[in-house]
């Protein structure tokens, strides 16, 4: 499975580079559990279908479909502000997945990479910085904008030539892939997406367990 022929290169964080899905639910239960255990589960499971897209979207429908709320500002603040605290804590211990920097620094040196995820950008940078990470990418990218949206941007800019693959592990990650006109490779290792074989059953995309397989494969 060769990518010497690409051109851009987008990758999901959650799943793809980092081991960092578990810990994502966990703080979702752990943000939503002062509305119940009932709801915090819920949302937990409103978030493993709904891999890739905004907490904001999720922590939504925490309050207006799971509680019924038609108001409910400071208390979305107040679930916002705990969950992004648990998430910035967990994502500087998580761990890389396997063969992620080896791949990484596989790839044609003149190509263009970001990352692209639904977490939120701040974070994003700084872990990525933390880690020394962000050095493999020309751009990372992530929350308030919706994947869609940066695509979109980094298109009309003319930075994300084609031909272009998608690295991602959700069906939001594969729809923004599509949106884009991008190649995608899902990677099913630590993904949440639990009908993900039904799904991709009838589509062209490549399936790897992580992207360290990739490089035995090219």
């Amino acid at each position: 499975m060769s990518f010497a022929h690409y051109k851009s290169f987008v990758f999901d964080c959650d799943g793809v580079l980092l081991d960092s899905n578990r810990l994502k639910t966990e703080a979702f239960y752990e943000a939503a559990l002062p509305w119940g255990q009932t709801a915090a589960s819920a949302l937990v499971a409103y978030h493993q279908a709904h891999g890739g897209i905004s907490r904001f979207v999720k922590f939504e429908h925490l309050f207006e479909t799971l509680l019924s709320r038609s108001s409910y500002g400071a208390d979305l603040e107040r679930a916002l502000q705990r969950y992004g605290q648990i998430v910035r804590e967990k994502l500087f211990e998580s761990d890389e997945t396997p063969g992620m920097r080896d791949f990484l620094a596989s790839l044609p040196p003149e190509s263009y990479k970001i990352v692209v995820s639904g977490g939120m950008q701040s974070e994003l940078r700084e872990v990525f910085a933390a880690k020394g990470l962000d050095r493999y990418f020309h751009g990372i990218y992530g929350s308030p904008d919706t994947k869609m949206v940066i695509l979109d941007r980094e298109r009309a800019a003319g930075r994300l030539s084609k031909p272009g693959i998608f690295f991602g592990d959700s069906r939001a990650d594969y729809e923004a892939a599509e949106h884009a006109h991008l190649d995608f490779v899902f990677l099913h290792g630590i993904s949440e997406f639990k009908g993900w074989r039904d799904f991709f059953a009838d589509r062209p995309v490549r399936v790897a367990a992580h992207l360290g397989e990739l490089i035995k494969r090219s």
